[in-house]
């Protein structure tokens, strides 16, 4: 009998054991109780926020979005692998997208200061730049210690018409 009730004891114990971790675990994704660590934040540096008004000034027949990642505008087109290319790009974001009043982006901009410098951004500015071009949208660079005037933003960002690449952006979707 002790051949028996002893391996049903050692799995009850083992079961109560898994059952005990489990509830634990559980207990502890919960929400914690008190204040969590966060404090509020501008959400653009003094810089942005100085090209950002500016755009606004020199481009209000558009839309102009800060910190927008590269996801939201550019899409993978069909027949390649999703996963693979929007890995590429998963992250990243540009300073300040323009876009017509239809939303569909027009040219994306970054403003590059001294960190854009340091090999781990070189990386990803590079990652930018091909996603980008070859989604069709222009990519203007700026330096933080040259912001351009309402004049040189209106003269930098031209609109042709759609090109090719544009509307096969469209049709991918």
């Amino acid at each position: 009998m002790l051949a028996v009730v002893f391996p049903m004891l050692v799995f009850f114990v083992v079961l109560a054991f898994v059952a005990l971790f489990a509830i634990k675990k559980l207990a502890m994704r919960e929400m914690p109780v008190g204040d969590w660590p966060f404090y509020a934040k501008k959400a653009l540096t003094q810089p942005e926020q100085i090209l950002y008004h500016r755009l606004i000034a020199a481009l209000p027949e558009h839309i102009v979005l800060a910190q927008v990642e590269l996801s939201r505008i550019l899409g993978v087109k069909k027949g390649f692998n999703f996963n693979e290319w929007n890995n590429r790009i998963n992250r990243l974001s540009y300073d300040f997208v323009v876009c017509l009043k239809d939303a569909s982006a027009v040219a994306a901009i970054e403003l590059d200061d001294k960190t854009h410098e340091h090999a781990a951004w070189s990386g990803a500015d590079r990652r930018k730049e091909k996603a980008i071009s070859s989604a069709g949208i222009k990519l203007i660079r700026w330096q933080v210690t040259a912001l351009p005037d309402t004049a040189a933003i209106r003269r930098e960002i031209s609109w042709g018409p759609p090109n090719s690449t544009n509307e096969q952006k469209a049709t991918a979707a």
